[in-house]
């Protein structure tokens, strides 16, 4: 859809435009809070299948352990002050700005996920769910802005995730691929924020 291509790069570009004071001051933030870089870069899977190195605003401590538990659960004495404050409001988030004006991510679809839980998908789920790029923001990822205190109630948050909440998320991510459109994309942004200020 070339369309979607020309909003999100528009809309990337504008937003990284207008919010970089803003960016400036949550790097000072965070470099303040806890040493090491600004930006948490991490592989994620990419439309067709191809990995890419997603941007975040770093909210973990750089001595969190790489090889750990891939989910953030409850109150992760990995995540920093500034951190969870990042978190909370999803603003974490929005050095994926960057990934949309590299192509690597659009503003709405199915969010990207690690290798680890892609593996989980079945094949015509992989084959549906990766023909577009991965988003910013979706129905899912508004559903489930709380899975952390969610999977925080759980024995086994990485089972209960792979066996209980990614089946769920992977239904609004087929869905979302069926019936995509741009005004559907745009009402999905609208909830986004909408869900943010709430």
């Amino acid at each position: 859809m070339i369309a979607k291509r020309i909003f999100d790069l528009l809309s990337a570009l504008a937003g990284l435009l207008l919010l970089s004071p803003f960016f400036l001051l949550l790097a000072a933030f965070i470099r303040l809070d806890s040493p090491g870089p600004v930006f948490f870069r991490q592989v994620r899977v990419g439309r067709g299948g191809q990995p890419f190195r997603i941007h975040k605003f770093r909210t973990m401590a750089t001595d969190a352990s790489a090889d750990g538990l891939q989910l953030t659960v409850g109150s992760d004495p990995r995540v920093t002050r500034t951190g969870r404050w990042l978190r909370k409001y999803k603003l974490d988030e929005l050095p994926q700005l960057i990934d949309v004006v590299r192509g690597k991510m659009s503003l709405v679809g199915p969010r990207p996920e690690v290798p680890k839980y892609v593996k989980h998908y079945s094949r015509e789920q992989k084959d549906i769910v990766l023909s577009v790029r991965p988003g910013i923001t979706d129905n899912a990822s508004i559903e489930y802005r709380d899975e952390n205190n969610i999977l925080a109630e759980s024995d086994n948050p990485e089972q209960d995730y792979i066996e209980k909440i990614l089946p769920i998320k992977l239904g609004y991510y087929l869905r979302y691929v069926a019936d995509r459109s741009m005004t559907g994309d745009v009402a999905i942004i609208l909830r986004t924020f909408g869900a943010i200020f709430r």
